[in-house]
């Protein structure tokens, strides 16, 4: 698959527009993914940086190690792909120009229906002038110097603040901006929990469990609950479940995984939990997301076992539900919201 927004952020690079830094100086890729593109850099000369589980894996099988944190302090070149979520894009806007050298470059790329044009704004905001910006296939880069002569340095401290985690929910979690429902309770995850029945027992898995609301949930409802795995892509968010849920792991044991759940999962469970993510890189429905992730709880149940999951009322799943499970059920159906339980087919 292409990746315009990738192939538009080294656009300047590959049109020699904009040069590379000479080395020792090194290059800082932040949100870093897979292309061919890559190419154009000298991998002893690049650090990775992505977080997010899926990106990760696609940057090692085309032989780039990527690391889910900075490593270094300073370098020559700042390339950055800003996720949707405003703080967060503008706290890694700001990290960019922290760790770029004085003299050094900062590049960004945005689709236009990604916000674009508000990105590249920002990036004239904070450096105080733009450098230069191209277009191309419905994206945008752009580029700026860091000139500490023009470094808005109230707005680098603000917007690198405004990413930090934070207490919400009156104290009861941790969490920050970028994560799924990161300041509230998703109220389909809501409805999950209170629909999921007090006798659910044995081990069970929680897929995509972001800051551990549900798997919460899980454990404050259902006593019988043995032991529970939380599996989550992005790891600033399973980072923040660990925490979240340190208080609530004796008698039962909890284990956090890292990783892309589509893959498959570790062991056998007796049932599995989740709140599919449908949106993934743009703000369109992706039912094949959803899908993978029902795929991967029929694989990883035991014959038998039970899937309770809460989706948008509109999402065709049942479909493969049906292909891999039996016993379909709509056990709630409220505020657009669907609770579907269904339990494992002997022999698949």
């Amino acid at each position: 698959m292409t990746d315009p927004v990738l192939e538009t952020l080294l656009l300047p690079l590959e049109n020699g527009t904009i040069d590379l830094p000479p080395a020792p100086q090194r290059v800082l890729f932040l949100r870093a993914r897979m292309g061919k593109d890559l190419g154009v850099f000298d991998k002893s000369q690049l650090d990775l940086v992505q977080s997010f589980a899926p990106d990760r894996e696609a940057l090692a099988a085309g032989g780039y190690e990527a690391q889910p944190d900075i490593r270094g302090e300073t370098y020559g070149l700042v390339l950055l792909l800003p996720p949707r979520q405003k703080q967060e894009a503008r706290a890694l806007i700001a990290e960019a120009f922290r760790r770029v050298a004085p003299g050094g470059r900062v590049v960004l790329c945005a689709a236009n229906s990604e916000g674009g044009k508000a990105f590249e704004s920002d990036l004239a905001d904070l450096a105080g002038a733009l450098e230069g910006n191209q277009s191309k296939a419905k994206c945008r880069v752009a580029w700026a110097f860091r000139d500490d002569g023009r470094l808005n340095t109230g707005l680098l401290a603000e917007w690198l603040e405004g990413d930090a985690v934070r207490p919400i929910l009156e104290g009861r979690f941790v969490s920050r901006p970028g994560l799924f429902a990161w300041d509230h309770v998703d109220p389909a995850t809501d409805l999950l929990i209170r629909t999921l029945p007090v006798n659910l027992s044995g081990l069970g898995a929680d897929l995509g469990a972001g800051f551990g609301v549900l798997s919460s949930g899980v454990l404050a409802r259902c006593p019988k609950v043995a032991a529970l795995d939380l599996y989550e892509a992005e790891k600033r968010a399973l980072d923040l479940a660990r925490q979240n849920l340190a208080a609530e792991t004796a008698p039962r044991r909890l284990q956090f995984f890292w990783a892309d759940v589509t893959k498959g999962l570790g062991r056998p469970y007796d049932f599995v939990v989740m709140n599919p993510p449908f949106h993934q890189a743009t703000k369109a429905d992706r039912t094949d997301v959803g899908q993978a992730f029902i795929r991967a709880a029929a694989r990883g149940l035991k014959p038998g076992g039970h899937l309770w999951m809460v989706a948008n009322r509109h999402l065709p799943y049942e479909g493969v539900i049906n292909e891999l499970f039996t016993d379909l059920t709509m056990a709630a159906d409220e505020a657009g919201y669907k609770v579907i339980h269904a339990r494992k087919v002997r022999g698949k």
